[in-house]
């Protein structure tokens, strides 16, 4: 199927709707919004100031629903208030999205609105990003996923189309790892980092990775950091910020996400980098042939707990990608 295929699925989902959308201003919420703005009887773009976003979040968020015509509200939670967040537990995105969640579907019920979605695409569901679970919790409606929107063709289309958006909408707790306690003092040195390796390169996203006394930088122009010798004034600027050595990640940032999968005559395998609650996901299936505590097989397709998903009897290769696509908005991961 075409993109534009895809975006008219999308459209259909939303036309002459009251849509709300949680709203970040990147790419999948930019195009939610574009493409509401165009359809739905009303849109209404829900901001959540967490105060842990890179800087000039909110701004860029303001000047994208103004030149969509469409309503905004913005939220303000101070993440840093939230005990369960600064633990910064494996966990942290299922809790994330779970103080911004409640709040935006608070917030679409008072102002009427009735249709409330977000910006998740089909290949989100193949990444380890347990807060979609709060999606289906709180019934937002999910209509890249229905249309088997990929990152990858999202950014094609606001291309195409010359719709801007912000690459760096990415929540930066993100770069603290796991089962280290989240600080402003740490937020604020990896913000400071970011800006000024953007402002300073024609890199377009910029992540700095907090390690402790080591800063990891990740990027998705690595010749923009080598060029003109710009990585010595990126490792004195970030060692004045208290970081011992500097490193550069040499593996490129690529947001570009697709779906492909191992196939091989009529069969396929894809290995999902979580495992399945089998019991929840059983909830979400018909038709089911057999189970036990570690698969359960419907037509096609057998689903383990490892996470290994595996297909047969596809007669082609596009046919075994969309079976897999149909299969995953029905998969309940462990958290």
């Amino acid at each position: 199927m075409i993109i534009e295929d895809k975006i008219n699925i999308v459209k259909d989902i939303l036309e002459d709707k009251k849509v709300a959308i949680g709203f970040s201003g990147g790419a999948d919420s930019t195009l939610m919004a574009y493409l509401s703005s165009e359809v739905a009887s009303d849109t209404l773009a829900i901001t959540i100031d967490n105060h842990i976003f890179p800087e000039g979040f909110i701004e860029h968020a303001k000047a994208m629903t103004q030149s969509f015509g469409i309503s905004h509200e913005i939220i303000d939670i101070n993440f840093y208030d939230d005990e369960e967040f600064l633990s910064n537990l494996p966990s942290r995105c299922y809790t994330c999205r779970n103080l911004m969640y409640n709040q935006i579907k608070q917030m679409a019920v008072k102002k009427g609105f009735d249709f409330i979605c977000d910006g998740n695409n089909i290949s989100d569901l193949v990444n380890d990003r347990p807060g979609i679970l709060i999606t289906y919790k709180n019934d937002f409606k999910t209509p890249f996923i229905e249309a088997k929107l990929t990152s990858k063709e999202i950014h094609e289309y606001l291309d195409k189309n010359n719709i801007p958006y912000s690459r760096s909408t990415t929540c930066l707790a993100t770069r603290i790892p796991t089962n280290t306690l989240v600080s402003h003092e740490k937020i604020e040195r990896t913000d400071y980092s970011e800006n000024y390796i953007l402002t300073n390169t024609d890199c377009e996203i910029v992540k700095v990775r907090d390690s402790g006394e080591i800063a990891i930088v990740e990027v998705d122009k690595i010749n923009e950091i080598l060029r003109d010798n710009k990585f010595n004034l990126i490792n004195d600027e970030l060692k004045k910020q208290g970081y011992s050595k500097v490193a550069l990640n040499l593996s490129q940032i690529d947001d570009n996400e697709y779906i492909s999968i191992d196939y091989w005559k009529g069969s396929f395998s894809y290995q999902l980098p979580y495992t399945i609650n089998l019991e929840n996901t059983k909830k979400q299936m018909e038709n089911i042939i057999s189970d036990d505590e570690d698969k359960i097989e419907i037509d096609k397709i057998t689903i383990f707990k490892d996470g290994l998903i595996k297909g047969h009897d596809l007669e082609s290769y596009e046919l075994a990608l969309d079976t897999f696509m149909e299969i995953l908005p029905k998969l309940r991961r462990n958290i």
